[in-house]
């Protein structure tokens, strides 16, 4: 029985108490083995690195950074650092050195914890020149460090001190984590959430979902951002869910058939990957002919859903960005109860959901529990409830701009709630920009009907003080298997059906296939992949006048 102090902490405690030897966490190595934590094993771990940190004699409340790859000791790292009195900085493994750099500094972290990355993707050779010099490191297991470095490593630890046995246990309203933003613009912003916020989610999945502990989910999107940290870390440790984790990309697949989730999260760009992938295997047309009779369908269905590992998913969610409404409606042919939701890190993602059985496809659903919504000045999306920052860490005109006195927190986003409730995002405020007719152009809604075809991939539409607007577009992987001329073709003819449903002012000058693929490492996207517009436009801007002159309506950069 769960009260209103409640947090995090007491939940890990509880299922400590209740279920020690119920395994909660499940870890992939690179030799294929897995090894499996129990809620005590959890518990003693965290206790025993509190216990380290408390010899450290630190000032109460000292924050200490988090950086690594999802894996269980990030989840036990996570809950020392509480344990101890302590407030987490987790970092993104993508980050530049600058960016690293800066938020060392701006969030004063007195220790690191270092988990496991990725050399193929991850820039831990520019981030270990980022370090603070004399800022003290541990590694984690997994962690790029090797065992004769001079660091402190984590079983070391374990080693030389005994459990943590009085755990001061916070209050809700108590600092718990600062989460500097992925910067898809500017300059990264610390969002502080209390303890209160981060277990605010519980109540919600509690009205919604009826999690149990016999739920299970992979863990795999960056726990550095909102989402992971609210949908799997706080609702694992709420619900007492069992978590599994991916061990890399090439494993992915491997990883999901192990864990075979029944609550499952992802982010558009994976699940229009996912859809790609079978209809490589079973062409459109075939699915289509076999969905047709009833016998092949069910069985077809359940092939298809048992090959992803998503055939025990009771309840999937798709958000941070839009999701086309032909995947969202073939994934629920297959009987996937897939939901379109919206949130922030601002609100610890929580903010609206298509609730089960009311889905309203194009929406981003209705206010979850507690959740107040209204739309305001220039059509910006305002909301009010469960899970709000404390504010922006030593940032208070930035916090007074987003977080007002009425409490109504500003999104930045541009929606429309139609007259059940439902919420449909239709752009960002900022992002809308001005051609040289003086028209302003919303970029999303153009982004979204031409990234419904599928030799597309990525979109980002731009063209600021330009006659027309443009397109930049990266190919799928369909469309890049395919001749240039057969995609020029099918493109030029988007192009005029998404140009013929546009206001004159808006309507597209030229759409430029990108050769350079946009990813989290050369800086184009975001950790969960959305597109960072600001620098895709520094980067091809400069030759957007030259384009438009030539002439053509599709070509290549």
């Amino acid at each position: 029985m769960t009260t209103s102090t409640d947090t995090l902490l007491h939940r890990l405690l509880h299922w400590e108490r209740t279920m020690p030897e119920t395994v909660y966490l499940t870890q992939p190595l690179a030799d294929g083995r897995t090894v499996d934590y129990t809620w005590r094993q959890v518990a003693d771990e965290a206790r025993r690195i509190a216990h380290y940190l408390q010899t450290l004699a630190l000032p109460p409340r000292s924050h200490i950074a988090l950086l690594g790859r999802n894996s269980a000791h990030w989840l036990i790292a996570d809950l020392a650092i509480w344990m101890a009195g302590h407030v987490t900085i987790p970092l993104y493994c993508t980050l530049s050195a600058a960016n690293a750099r800066y938020v060392f500094e701006h969030s004063e972290s007195r220790l690191l914890f270092l988990g496991k990355m990725d050399g193929t993707s991850d820039n831990w050779t520019e981030l270990q020149h980022a370090l603070p010099i004399g800022l003290p490191v541990v590694g984690l297991p997994m962690s790029p460090l090797p065992h004769d470095n001079p660091v402190m490593q984590w079983h070391d630890l374990l080693a030389m001190h005994a459990p943590l046995a009085d755990i001061a246990l916070p209050s809700r309203d108590a600092l718990a984590t600062i989460l500097y933003t992925s910067g898809s613009t500017g300059q990264p912003k610390g969002v502080m959430h209390s303890y209160g916020s981060m277990i605010d989610i519980a109540q919600v999945s509690d009205a919604l979902f009826s999690i149990t502990p016999e739920d299970r989910m992979l863990s795999y999107l960056p726990l550095a951002h909102a989402a992971e940290r609210s949908l799997v870390e706080a609702t694992s440790l709420y619900f007492g869910c069992r978590v599994f984790f991916a061990n890399n990309l090439e494993t992915f697949q491997q990883d999901l058939r192990r864990a075979r989730p029944t609550l499952f999260f992802s982010v558009p760009r994976l699940w229009v990957r996912f859809r790609q992938g079978v209809c490589e295997k079973i062409p459109p047309w075939l699915q289509k002919l076999a969905f047709a009779l009833p016998v092949a369908s069910t069985r077809l269905r359940r092939k298809i859903l048992v090959a992803l590992g998503l055939d025990q998913v009771r309840v999937a969610f798709s958000g941070s960005a839009p999701l086309s409404p032909e995947v969202l409606v073939w994934y629920r042919s297959l009987g996937l109860d897939l939901l379109e939701g919206y949130g922030m890190s601002e609100n610890f993602a929580i903010s609206h959901i298509n609730p089960p059985g009311k889905v309203r496809i194009g929406t981003v659903g209705l206010p979850e529990p507690g959740v107040q919504c209204r739309i305001g000045e220039d059509s910006e999306i305002q909301v009010r409830g469960p899970g709000q920052m404390l504010g922006y860490y030593k940032m208070p005109e930035a916090t007074a701009q987003t977080l007002p006195p009425d409490g109504f927190l500003r999104t930045g986003d541009q929606g429309v709630i139609d007259a059940d409730g439902y919420l449909r995002i239709v752009g960002r405020v900022k992002d809308m920009f001005k051609t040289g007719k003086g028209r302003y152009v919303a970029p999303v809604p153009i982004e979204n009907a031409l990234g419904n075809h599928p030799l597309v991939d990525t979109v980002c539409v731009a063209g600021l003080g330009l006659p027309r607007p443009f397109a930049l577009v990266m190919l799928s992987p369909q469309g890049q298997a395919e001749s240039r001329d057969s995609v020029k073709r099918e493109l030029h003819q988007l192009m005029d059906t998404t140009n013929a449903a546009l206001e004159e002012h808006e309507r597209l000058g030229c759409l430029i296939v990108v050769r350079e693929p946009w990813s989290i490492e050369n800086g184009l996207l975001t950790p969960t992949l959305k597109i960072r517009r600001s620098v895709i436009e520094a980067r091809y801007m400069p030759l957007a006048e030259g384009w438009q002159q030539g002439g053509q309506a599709v070509l290549w950069e």
